[in-house]
């Protein structure tokens, strides 16, 4: 991908994250939670390189994308620089990718269906290595969106644990965009209470603090930190 000439600078970017951490630490005080237990996830798809560098230097060290092709050819060679990378799938994966998506990422955030779960299972045993998994529950029930439904979500966490032995950390949602996203997100920690699941995916640029405060371990967070999204 060619830099975009919408890109901030390093300065912008380096000011934006200290923002978002600040931000992410005022709410957790806020609902009366260690801000050490709320994980900054930055997503960094359609970044351009210097983007990249300059939330590195940051400190920032674990990173969300949509697309494994695209993900391949932005950290694969920094990551071999740097070891201490966490990457986490956490847009759609299809089954062919499998093996792919096994190989690069940590944290595959966007299971959900059982036939994702067999060729993930299939994948780690022919690598030698098996990311954990979220299972992402389309709370809004849309049909264009991603996701087990909320009626389904107990059974496909049951498969992916006991019948493909995946190793199972918790759930993740996108809300429907034009709906308040707080029923969305304590749905969601009802599921993962009911399942003895700890983590929860969920919250982004626009809702994090009331993700948050519903009890999010994890925050997906773009905008606010790069700006507006380039496009390839």
């Amino acid at each position: 991908m060619t830099p975009s000439s919408s890109a901030l600078p390093p300065s912008s970017i380096a000011e934006r994250v200290t923002a978002v951490r600040a931000r992410i630490d005022a709410a957790c005080r806020a609902a009366g939670r260690d801000p050490g237990d709320v994980t900054l996830t930055a997503v960094s798809k359609t970044q351009p390189p210097e983007a990249i560098d300059a939330i590195l230097g940051t400190g920032q060290r674990i990173f969300g994308e949509n697309r494994v092709q695209e993900a391949q050819g932005r950290w694969t060679e920094r990551r071999a620089t740097s070891p201490d990378l966490e990457l986490r799938l956490i847009g759609p994966l299809q089954t062919n990718k499998g093996e792919d998506a096994v190989d690069l990422f940590d944290v595959i955030e966007t299971l959900d269906r059982e036939k994702l779960a067999r060729a993930l299972a299939q994948a780690a045993e022919k690598r030698g290595r098996s990311p954990r998994v979220l299972v992402q529950v389309n709370t809004g029930a849309e049909p264009q969106k991603a996701g087990v439904l909320p009626d389904a979500a107990d059974s496909l966490i049951v498969a992916a644990r006991e019948t493909y032995g995946l190793t199972v950390d918790g759930l993740m949602c996108i809300p429907p965009a034009d709906q308040d996203a707080e029923p969305h997100f304590k749905m969601l920690r009802h599921l993962a209470d009911r399942n003895g699941l700890s983590v929860l995916s969920m919250g982004m640029s626009g809702d994090y603090e009331t993700a948050i405060r519903c009890g999010a371990t994890h925050v997906r967070v773009g905008t606010a930190l790069f700006g507006e999204r380039n496009r390839p």
